[in-house]
């Protein structure tokens, strides 16, 4: 069975952040990921990992302007220098909270240019924030989102984010593959995790029912069989990474919704 990370930006969303980590604990999760941790003293959030036994496996590099839509910064002209100060506070944080991945936005391509005049300024961002990262032992992470959710988003497609991949030519960059997305872009989820797990290019995994991206076990994939296939392809090839549970509780932030929507989870575990 894969090894689980709650989303704690997602996940419990009637408890206030920080009491998060205690509610992912109890509830049998043994590492944890969220979107962003700068809005708090990183020794607070070393402490809760601490005290719950957690470990932190993901969070994101700031996003630039998130209020104002911003979603990333890696493939914007003219924001290098405000891209490269962002990569010395994640790489802070990364160290603080003893974090091995982060995942870097790309951003969307701005209003009135093509994917293609950006894609200069992607590569030569990652390859910096590669080498800063690298010298601290942190893995990169490029994930394909959806355009349905994230309109203009610069990277899509798993096939694409592996090119580019090849491109940055950096060992500490890698793909984090998120099936919700996948599905929705491309579709023939089974066949891309075979087809890419073995590389060695994707660093992590996340999860969350497809389309309305609640629980695993709600809608058009077949979650227990995809993790069969994780496990299967992981066996052959000495993958050990996290699944990450990037998805919004159905019940909402009804009290104890979150937990009251992890009988896919246990199901699993009662089974292995």
């Amino acid at each position: 069975m894969p090894k689980f990370a709650a989303n704690l930006s997602m996940l419990y969303p009637e408890l206030p952040f920080l009491e998060r980590f205690e509610a992912a604990a109890r509830d049998g999760f043994r590492a944890v990921e969220y979107l962003f941790p700068y809005e708090y003293e990183a020794r607070e959030l070393a402490a809760r990992l601490k005290d719950h036994g957690l470990h932190q496996v993901l969070f994101n590099g700031a996003p630039g302007q998130w209020a104002s839509g911003e979603r990333g910064m890696a493939c914007l002209p003219g924001r290098e220098q405000e891209f490269q100060e962002s990569i010395v506070q994640a790489l802070r944080y990364a160290e603080a909270l003893s974090c091995p991945r982060i995942h870097v936005m790309g951003g969307l391509v701005p209003e009135g240019m093509e994917r293609s005049e950006v894609r200069a300024t992607y590569v030569g961002n990652i390859r910096h924030a590669a080498r800063e990262a690298a010298r601290q032992g942190v893995n990169l992470l490029l994930e394909p989102i959806n355009t349905r959710d994230i309109p203009r988003f610069f990277l899509n497609r798993q096939d694409h984010a592996h090119e580019l991949v090849a491109e940055i030519g950096a060992l500490n960059v890698q793909v984090q593959m998120d099936l919700y997305h996948c599905q929705i872009v491309e579709g023939d989820v089974a066949m891309k995790i075979r087809q890419y797990l073995p590389t060695g290019k994707v660093g992590h995994f996340q999860i969350a029912g497809v389309p309305q991206r609640h629980e695993p076990d709600v809608g058009e994939l077949n979650y227990p069989y995809l993790f069969s296939v994780i496990d299967e392809v992981s066996a052959a090839c000495g993958w050990d990474g996290w699944v990450g549970c990037e998805y919004r509780p159905a019940r909402g932030a009804e009290p104890g919704g979150t937990s009251a929507g992890l009988g896919w989870m246990r199901g699993l575990t009662a089974s292995s």
